[in-house]
């Protein structure tokens, strides 16, 4: 039996519909699931059972036998929020609790960390452990993944196999629900699709251009590669980076939308939000020589061909996956 927390949202409901492509029905969800916008993403998913998050650790301990595998993707993922004991409930101390289950039951636990722990980048974007206590997040969201990062590294009692997975920035099918906090991706269809024109944030950084501003942009369904990688491979715990190790552009991004739209780019800029400037990332990228070292040697979906597959077989058609 596979857990997934987090599983009506983005990433997790992603993970379920891989799972079942590889043959998994077997799965328990774990969410709240009381926001009908996220009931699409688990259509046909084939699946045991639902478990409220407030239940599921008294659940989990009473059928620990039966459990072979924990994916822990459940958070408060909004990074502009501005409520720390929320943050600090579910992403912090939610985590410690089913880490310290998993430990005590001995069942293997892989959980989400983010790329939002590595702020405005100016220590690198390295995730040896030596490195993750000199990160200094720019949001409440990136400071409480951050210092799970930190606490676990601390614990000597663990779960028999784990991993944090630091995702960058992610796109992809089932992202529908997120509102402001979707990929740009989804928000540059939105908008060309009604309007034929696209705004983007100027820049108010002297060293990049309106639009040079940068991600490591990484397909979901490369995401949900490397977390199956880990469950088959459970030989080398510890924190990762999952990017795809090439920054690029929001015009790069841009223009990609638009020519999956097969339509003439119209993009403008506009001043970045004054709530966001502080805590913004001109730059993100991923290194990627750790993951590479540990086994996983499959190539990451480069950014055009993973948006005209977004475009082209979810957006366009109205589907999830």
């Amino acid at each position: 039996m596979i857990v997934i927390t987090g599983a009506a949202g983005f990433i997790g409901s992603y993970l379920t519909g891989k799972l079942n492509q590889e043959g998994y029905t077997d799965l328990v969800l774990v969410d709240r699931f009381d926001d009908p916008a996220k009931d699409f993403n688990l259509l046909k998913k084939k699946y045991h059972k639902f478990i409220d998050r407030d239940k599921f650790f008294k659940w989990l301990i009473k059928n620990a036998a039966d459990v072979d595998f924990i994916f822990h993707m459940g958070a408060r993922t909004d990074t502009v929020g501005q409520e720390p004991e929320l943050y600090q409930q579910l992403n912090l101390i939610y985590s410690q609790r089913l880490w310290n289950i998993c430990s005590e039951i001995q069942v293997p636990l892989l959980y989400a960390s983010s790329a939002a722990t590595y702020g405005n980048g100016e220590v690198g974007f390295s995730d040896s452990h030596n490195n993750v206590s000199n990160l200094r997040p720019l949001n409440l969201y990136g400071w409480s993944k951050h210092d799970f990062d930190v606490w676990a590294l601390k614990q000597s009692r663990t779960p028999p196999f784990w991993t944090g997975l630091k995702f960058f920035n992610v796109y992809g099918p089932n992202e529908y629900h997120k509102g402001r906090m979707a990929s740009v991706v989804l928000h540059a269809f939105k908008k060309i699709k009604e309007t034929g024109k696209m705004k983007l944030f100027r820049s108010h950084h002297q060293d990049y251009k309106d639009g040079e501003q940068s991600r490591d942009f990484i397909f979901v369904d490369d995401i949900a590669d490397v977390m199956l990688h880990f469950m088959h491979n459970q030989q080398h715990p510890g924190i990762y980076n999952v990017g795809t190790g090439k920054a690029r552009s929001f015009l790069d991004l841009t223009n990609a939308v638009f020519t999956s739209l097969e339509m003439n780019p119209d993009i403008t800029f506009i001043d970045t939000p004054v709530d966001l400037r502080g805590r913004y990332q001109y730059f993100t990228e991923a290194e990627i020589k750790k993951l590479r070292e540990i086994g996983y040697t499959k190539e990451f979906t480069p950014l055009e061909e993973g948006i005209d597959t977004y475009v082209g077989k979810y957006l366009k058609p109205e589907l999830c996956y």
